[in-house]
């Protein structure tokens, strides 16, 4: 089925010798490909376009595990196979959703703005109660490295079917209930009409008073300026960002000036870590629909996830 490949953008040559080296022939936009990769992460792409123009594209592999950039085109194509990322940089950015946690519990924002020692201050995260939003890769990684540290963690999804590892699990509608009193928030959802801004002041206001609350998944998961206030008022012990909305966060937004609030630029996972998770997902669902087998990381245009 995949036998002619059309890569969108630059592709690294150790990617290119793999397809090839599993009999696929890589070929231009103009050439009747088979199969579509999309190699650059949120580049720009007329991706509509390019499979107006080729009917016979069976197949469309997306570079990211949030996907909400591509919906449209999903939408409008919905008879392709689509598949993306997602689960492919689970260890990464689940490890940096632990480091934000961490230093957002232990309070390294303000520690490292001092310029005096300061009082002592600062939780532990064993023991905790954890709430942890979503159900994919990222988020197994995620409960998996907050249970190491002994704790409660609450999985909220689409569904109640349980998650592995997590000790309970819980759909969308009873999210507030799950968020009483909880000491960690950790976000690690897909960005859909279900979740987009899922969690606002009143969700907020429902976890403990030292909470912290870290987002991995996509900025648009908060209202942001529910989280500013909250923050601001020392409502909760602070956050970790490595998602914003917008990105990149604009110089001079409140967010930068609050000392219980760290931010890192969407660095969970670097093109230096994608790199070869990437490739190693792209050739795997190439051997895998050569070999009419299902792929891995199947998109539904329909859930846009």
């Amino acid at each position: 089925m995949t036998s002619r490949i059309h890569l969108t953008h630059a592709a690294p040559e150790p990617l290119i010798e793999g397809l090839r080296a599993q009999g696929a022939e890589i070929v231009g936009a103009d050439e009747r490909p088979t199969g579509v990769i999309v190699t650059g992460m949120f580049a720009e792409l007329d991706l509509d376009r390019l499979l107006e123009d080729n009917p016979q594209a069976e197949w469309v592999q997306l570079p990211s595990a949030g996907i909400e950039a591509y919906a449209p085109s999903m939408a409008r194509f919905p008879e392709r196979t689509w598949t993306s990322a997602k689960g492919a940089y689970a260890e990464p950015v689940g490890e940096h959703g632990l480091l934000l946690t961490l230093a957002a519990l232990r309070r390294l924002t303000e520690r490292a703005r001092a310029k005096t020692w300061g009082e002592a201050h600062g939780e532990s995260l064993h023991g905790l109660r954890c709430v942890v939003v979503g159900a994919g890769g990222v988020a197994s990684e995620m409960v998996r490295l907050y249970k190491a540290f002994r704790t409660h963690v609450t999985v909220v999804r689409r569904s109640s079917a349980p998650l592995d590892g997590a000790d309970r699990t819980v759909s969308f509608d009873q999210l507030d209930e799950v968020l009483d009193g909880a000491d960690v928030l950790g976000l690690a959802a897909a960005v859909t009409p279900e979740t987009e801004r899922m969690i606002g002041a009143a969700q907020l206001e429902r976890l403990a008073e030292s909470a912290v609350v870290v987002n991995v998944g996509r900025g648009r998961l908060i209202d942001q300026e529910a989280l500013v206030s909250t923050l601001r008022a020392g409502r909760l012990g602070g956050a970790g960002l490595d998602v914003t909305d917008p990105e990149p966060l604009p110089d001079g937004h409140p967010l930068w000036e609050l000392e219980n609030c760290l931010i890192t630029p969407h660095t969970a996972d670097t093109p230096e870590m994608v790199a070869p998770l990437l490739r190693e997902r792209v050739l795997a669902n190439h051997r895998r629909l050569r070999d009419g087998e299902e792929p891995i990381g199947v998109a539904s245009p329909e859930r846009g996830y």
